[in-house]
């Protein structure tokens, strides 16, 4: 079952149910090859959501790493996160950048935008999450972390100007349905389909994502 939800540009976000975090995490890793661990989790206190890390203030409140060996922990294999989420079957899911993929992450109302033009423009696009904290990450070929300063710089912005950050070795970001407390769930602004298994690189996007953090300002 799928539900959809109206977002800036009157876009729809297709939102999954029924489906398990362990079964999704699993399916991550059988289906697209992507690394996968499982992070911090949601309780509740009083009646409230609260991370599992047990920070009143946590920023992200049940999605963001439960330990620092993280990285080493991350998997690409099936019945090694099988057994992950068996342990804890809240736990977010959360996927390490710089193997299989980088991310670019910009604002949600820049990322609306450049998803529109990159339409009008029919450029291939990879997956794209939209997050509770109103941020997009668009899914490209890893490397993107280095190449994006001197790509932005090209396109005559400084890098420090813009609000577009890239995504590689050493960091994260949460897969759908990943929730974020109580402000909501990770959600595919495009899933993933046999269509996008080949990433663009960073080089194919950068100039709407540019344009549309520039417009941002």
């Amino acid at each position: 079952m799928e539900e959809t939800i109206a977002g800036p540009q009157a876009a729809q976000i297709p939102k999954q149910r029924g489906e398990s975090l362990q079964d999704t995490a699993v399916r991550y890793a059988e289906e697209r090859h992507w690394d996968v661990f499982a992070g911090t989790w949601l309780e509740a206190v009083e009646g409230v959501p609260r991370c599992s890390c047990g920070d009143a203030a946590c920023a992200v409140p049940g999605a963001h790493p439960a330990r620092e060996d993280w990285a080493t922990q991350a998997t690409g294999s099936a019945t090694v996160a099988r057994r992950m989420w068996a342990k804890q079957p809240t736990a977010s899911i959360l996927l390490p950048t710089g193997r299989t993929f980088d991310a670019i992450d910009v604002p949600e109302t820049a990322g609306f935008l450049a998803l529109a033009r990159m339409e009008r423009m029919e450029l291939t696009l990879g997956p794209v999450t939209c997050t509770p904290d109103r941020r997009m990450q668009f899914f490209v070929l890893p490397g993107a972390a280095v190449k994006i300063p001197d790509l932005v710089r090209r396109l005559g912005w400084p890098p420090a100007s813009l609000d577009l950050v890239a995504l590689g070795e050493g960091m994260y970001v949460a897969a759908p349905p990943t929730r974020y407390g109580s402000r909501g769930a990770v959600q595919w602004a495009c899933r993933p389909t046999p269509a996008n298994r080949w990433l663009p690189d960073a080089e194919e996007l950068i100039s709407p994502l540019a344009y549309a953090c520039g417009r941002e300002r």
